[in-house]
């Protein structure tokens, strides 16, 4: 016999709710409140935010993880990568302390960065909790700029932060810091006996900090780790780990219930796709180059400076005097984006189409061309702008080429022979780099692959400016779009590494 429960609805029935209890209900969703800059992410947000701010706070997170991830792959040093990151975080995800505020941490400006921070997280952690290689890349980049945060706080906010957390420690009591001092002296480098005494100690399962046992910094017992307050980082860290797997595999669990959502699933797979190369737009204000002469005859001696997928595209077309539909797209869009004019790009295409007379030229090619720009077709938002030139992520993921075709990233789509016999004869010959540009390959790491050949064709270049201090460590964050390619390799070739030429050659906007 079925037993029914006399306070459950029968969901054929209609949930008659009495009017006054509904008008003066407790609102299911509130504010959170962030005492501290420092988050480690164990209560999902609650309120409500516009779609936009959704898209917009993930995006913006997602460059400073791509980032990271892109130190990581170029072997940065601790330093170098907190160096390189640290503007990028003031103007992506900045994150100021409670000491900048005579209102402490209630300032509403602290709160909605922090609130920010926090969402932006669980945005991408849904993001990315789709499939295992996602999560476990997602945990090691936010793992990574815990750490830099951490690093970076003050001691007074870091250890009002620490004491705010349920860590799973005990602390050693001084008669086991005197019984054990020997062995704490000896197993812990550079520590002094008065760092013994006058520290703190915590008590750990030394599972809980490897990479401390692994390096043989600290004194195992019994299964206990014994920490010092100097360490105390690593645990923090370790409790940060696994309670974002935890939460990842939570998160993976509910996920599949947010497909049926059509305003949240492109948005979620769009991120997703975007953790392989960060998507960008070219601003229109990068669009003009000053001291470069943009027309129809000055392409081919500014071709040296394209990326290794439109000097493709261009060493093609010379040699076939054509190019088919998406290539012709990819880089028509590209030549637009370095300010080339619809009237000298016409010029250019039908120059290059020698091949063919000038009404099948107007007939089959030009509206296409027109199109592009925006001067014909599309709907009136569009129309007079056009597209927008394509970035990494949009060649790398969309419209894979075929036989014939001659668009997309070589370091993608082509084979690893293909790919180093085309390098070789751009000039790329240093076998290490080359070598380099194979292991990124191989791992699928292609934006990483084209930097490292930027790199080393502008080394020179790059050593300079660094040395004279005319652009910053942002300035030469990782390209992800290849006009951005072509500004940053003309700027620096042509000497003109100014401030201004700094700023102009990286106005990219997610």
């Amino acid at each position: 016999m079925i037993r029914h429960d006399s306070a459950r609805i029968d969901s054929k029935r209609r949930a008659t709710v009495d009017y006054k209890k509904k008008q003066f209900a407790t609102p299911t969703y509130k504010l959170q409140d962030y005492p501290h800059r420092l988050n480690i992410y164990q209560l999902p947000p609650l309120a409500e935010i516009r779609l936009e701010d959704f898209e917009q706070w993930a995006i913006d997170r997602l460059r400073i993880l791509a980032e990271l991830e892109a130190c990581s792959f170029r072997n940065k040093t601790p330093a170098e990568t907190a160096d390189h990151i640290k503007p990028l975080l003031d103007k992506w995800l900045r994150l100021d302390a409670n000491s900048s505020s005579a209102q402490s941490s209630s300032d509403a400006r602290l709160q909605d960065q922090r609130r920010k921070d926090h969402y932006s997280h669980f945005i991408l952690r849904l993001a990315f909790s789709s499939t295992e290689d996602l999560r476990r890349r997602f945990a090691r980049v936010e793992g990574a700029l815990f750490r830099l945060r951490f690093q970076a706080e003050n001691a007074r906010e870091r250890q009002d932060f620490v004491a705010s957390l349920s860590l799973d420690w005990e602390a050693v009591s001084e008669q086991e810091k005197r019984a054990l001092a020997q062995d704490l002296m000896s197993a812990t480098p550079n520590l002094k006996k008065s760092d013994i005494e006058e520290g703190g100690w915590f008590k750990v399962d030394f599972e809980t900090v490897p990479e401390l046992v692994e390096t043989r910094r600290i004194f195992v017992k019994g299964g206990k780790a014994y920490v010092p307050a100097k360490e105390q980082m690593s645990i923090v860290l370790a409790g940060f780990h696994d309670r974002l797997e935890q939460g990842m595999e939570l998160t993976a669990r509910a996920r599949p219930r947010l497909d049926e959502d059509d305003r949240l699933s492109p948005i979620l797979n769009h991120l997703s796709n975007n953790f392989a190369v960060p998507d960008s737009t070219l601003a229109d204000s990068d669009t003009a180059l000053s001291g470069a002469t943009i027309n129809a005859s000055s392409i081919d001696p500014l071709s040296t400076h394209f990326p290794l997928c439109m000097r493709n595209l261009h060493t093609t077309l010379r040699k076939n005097n054509h190019l088919k539909h998406f290539g012709r797209l990819q880089y028509t869009l590209f030549l637009k984006g370095l300010g080339l004019t619809l009237e000298d790009c016409l010029i250019f295409w039908r120059q290059s189409f020698k091949l063919i007379t000038d009404e099948t030229f107007n007939k089959e090619y030009r509206y296409n061309i027109r199109h592009s720009y925006g001067d014909v077709g599309g709907d009136a938002v569009r129309r007079g702008r056009g597209y927008s030139p394509f970035s990494c992520q949009k060649i790398l993921t969309e419209h894979p080429p075929g036989s014939g075709e001659s668009h997309g990233c070589p370091y993608r789509h082509f084979s690893v022979d293909n790919l180093t016999s085309l390098l070789q004869v751009t000039g790329v010959n240093d076998r290490e780099v080359l070598r380099g540009v194979k292991e990124d390959v191989d791992k699928k790491r292609y934006h990483i692959a084209c930097n490292r050949v930027f790199e080393w064709a502008h080394k020179n270049e790059i050593r300079q400016v660094k040395e004279e201090g005319t652009w910053k460590a942002a300035d030469l964050d990782t390209i992800v779009h290849p006009n951005t390619y072509f500004k940053r390799s003309y700027l620096l070739k042509r000497g003109l590494a100014g401030e201004s030429g700094a700023t102009q050659a990286n106005e990219m906007e997610m």
